[in-house]
């Protein structure tokens, strides 16, 4: 697999019911983390971290609850994922995307093992690249 672009939505503590919503429409595999299981501070444990549903059609939502100190603006709380294994094609578009723009996370491991970052493209558009496996 080279890489994939899913939609990433924010919500303001509700991410969970959204997600089983869109379940319930799409049908699929729902996984969901939560900030209590990340340890992260100042972050309402049953609140979600990180959700992911795959669709059997193909289709693939993720979601969280907005963390601690960043603004939730409904319709405005989006972001583009792109994830995947192909490490040198990943790290050129988020090098590739940062130019001009504001990197917020350096693209750097994770917790989970995958390396991740997040960056605010010149046209303020939040991206985010998860890289698997390395």
């Amino acid at each position: 697999m080279g890489s994939i672009l899913n939609p990433y939505v924010s919500f303001s503590g509700n991410a969970r019911e959204a997600m089983e919503f869109y379940q319930s429409v799409f049908g699929g595999k729902l996984e969901i983390n939560t900030y209590g299981e990340s340890a992260m501070p100042d972050a309402p444990a049953d609140q979600i971290m990180h959700a992911l549903l795959a669709t059997d059609a193909g289709y693939t939502i993720m979601a969280s609850d907005t963390p601690p100190g960043m603004p939730y603006n409904p319709g405005q709380n989006i972001s583009i994922s792109l994830s995947g294994e192909d490490v040198d094609r990943l790290r050129g578009y988020f090098g590739g995307l940062s130019a001009g723009g504001n990197v917020v996370m350096p693209l750097e491991k994770q917790m989970w093992g995958d390396e991740f970052g997040m960056l605010t493209d010149r046209f303020g558009i939040a991206w985010m690249v998860n890289i698997s496996g390395t």
